[in-house]
C-alpha cells in the first residue's frame, strides 16, 4: 500500500480515517479540498487544480483524501488501494453537524456552527442514489486494485486496529 485514496459521501469520515492512516503507515497524507479551495471559500481553475493534484500523484507514495468526481477515475487508475467509506446518509449528515465550528486540516476555513449549505446537504441525502452508483460502476472496472469498503465506523477502527483482515476471501 503506496498510493492510497479515500472516498465517501461527505461526512462518512474521510479526513479522520485518512490522517489515522497516515499516522499508522507514515505516509503523507494530501486533502483535495485544500488543493481545490481557497481561505476566502473561493475555487482554483480547474486547470491549477489537475496540476497540483498532477503533481502529488507523481510522487511514489500518498494518500489522498475526497471525492470530485471528476478526477476520481484518474486517482483510481494511479492507486493501488482504495477505501470507500460507505455509510448511511443519516451517519454522514450527523457527520457534517459534529464538525461545524471546529478547525479542520482538510479545509483552508472553519464552518460556522448552525451554517447550512442546503446544495452540500442535498448532495448529501442524495449521493447514495445519484454518486453512489457511479463509484460501484468505477470501483468494479478497477478490481485489481485492493478495494475496502466500510459500511460504519466500527469498521473503520477494526481496520485501523489490525482487526479485520479478510472476510470472505476478499478485503473487507
Amino acid at each position: 500500500m503506496k498510493k492510497v485514496i479515500v472516498i465517501g459521501c461527505p461526512g462518512s469520515g474521510k479526513s479522520t480515517f485518512a490522517r489515522a492512516l497516515a499516522e499508522k503507515t507514515g505516509l503523507p497524507l494530501y486533502h483535495l479540498d485544500r488543493l481545490y479551495w481557497n481561505p476566502d471559500r473561493t475555487t482554483v481553475e480547474k486547470s491549477v487544480f489537475r496540476a497540483r493534484l498532477g503533481e502529488v500523484m507523481a510522487q511514489d507514495a500518498w494518500i489522498i483524501d475526497g471525492n470530485y468526481g471528476s478526477t476520481m477515475e484518474w486517482r483510481i487508475k494511479t492507486a493501488d488501494t482504495v477505501f470507500f467509506l460507505d455509510l448511511p446518509t443519516e451517519v454522514c449528515l450527523s457527520g457534517i453537524r459534529e464538525r461545524q465550528g471546529k478547525p479542520r486540516a482538510d479545509m483552508p476555513w472553519v464552518e460556522a456552527e448552525g451554517e447550512q449549505d442546503e446544495e452540500f446537504i442535498r448532495f448529501i441525502e442524495e449521493y447514495n442514489t445519484v454518486s453512489r452508483p457511479k463509484v460501484l460502476t468505477l470501483l468494479a472496472q478497477y478490481r485489481d486494485r485492493e478495494i475496502v469498503i466500510f459500511r460504519n465506523r466500527e469498521e473503520m477502527t477494526a481496520y485501523l486496529q489490525g482487526e479485520i483482515r479478510e472476510k470472505n476471501g476478499a478485503p473487507y
